[in-house]
């Protein structure tokens, strides 16, 4: 899962300035309700809150049907699974991510389709509608590279991590990602510690609540899933 980022952050980073200062004097944004959906939306949305829990009622069924973890719990209270069969997603009983909150509840998911990552991303009309759901929903995500460690003696996992495509093609093929490339890059010191590793494609992409949102199943956050406390970033940026 791909959250979006606050508007705040946003224009910190284009205008380049040290907003730090200001972020604690900032009042926290209302939630937004996302726009009503459409009769074709409501009817996939209507397929996908019914089928998806009893398709993959816990992470374990999700593991079973080929899903990955690969990020911790996000500020949002979701952590994701990836299908990476799945990427350009044509099935919506398959979605290319699932997102579970720390009780193991099915919360959300996404479905995606690839974009190639040298072109200038498609405006918004022009981009892909995913099961008849509207374009303007569609959001642009970046290529890179995820992978887990585990520490053997303790069976701890570390989740979140992620190395810039680009960076990771100076060592190996970015398609095929493997422990020993990351090792080159300097991502991690000893390949035998990586459980998983794949390629995280640029793709157009649409997030999804599978929980019943006040907001709106396309809204960014949902007041029906409360994030635990320990709750986070849920990634990295791309080193």
């Amino acid at each position: 899962m791909m959250r979006r980022r606050s508007t705040f952050l946003l224009a910190c980073v284009l205008a380049l300035a040290p907003c730090a200062a200001h972020a604690a004097d900032a009042p926290a944004a209302a939630p937004t309700a996302a726009p009503s959906p459409s009769v074709a939306e409501a009817a996939f949305l209507k397929k996908v809150m019914t089928d998806l829990p009893k398709r993959y009622p816990t992470p374990q069924a999700a593991i079973k049907a080929g899903y990955v973890r690969y990020t911790n719990e996000d500020e949002t209270g979701a952590i994701s699974y990836v299908n990476i069969k799945a990427w350009d997603t044509t099935d919506p009983d398959v979605p290319a991510q699932l997102w579970y909150d720390v009780k193991g509840r099915l919360i959300g998911a996404d479905f995606s389709v690839r974009r190639n990552p040298d072109a200038t991303p498609a405006p918004k009309p022009a981009r892909p509608s995913l099961f008849g759901i509207d374009p303007l929903r569609v959001i642009t995500i970046g290529a890179h590279i995820h992978y887990v460690t585990c520490d053997k003696a303790t069976g701890k996992c570390f989740y979140g991590k992620a190395v810039g495509a680009k960076k990771y093609a100076t060592v190996g093929d970015v398609e095929h990602p493997t422990a020993d490339g990351l090792v080159k890059v300097g991502a991690v010191k000893d390949a035998a510690s990586v459980s998983a590793v794949f390629l995280y494609p640029a793709i157009y992409d649409v997030s999804v609540w599978i929980v019943p949102n006040p907001l709106g199943q396309f809204a960014d956050k949902n007041p029906n899933v409360t994030p635990s406390p320990t709750a986070g970033k849920g990634e990295d940026d791309p080193m």
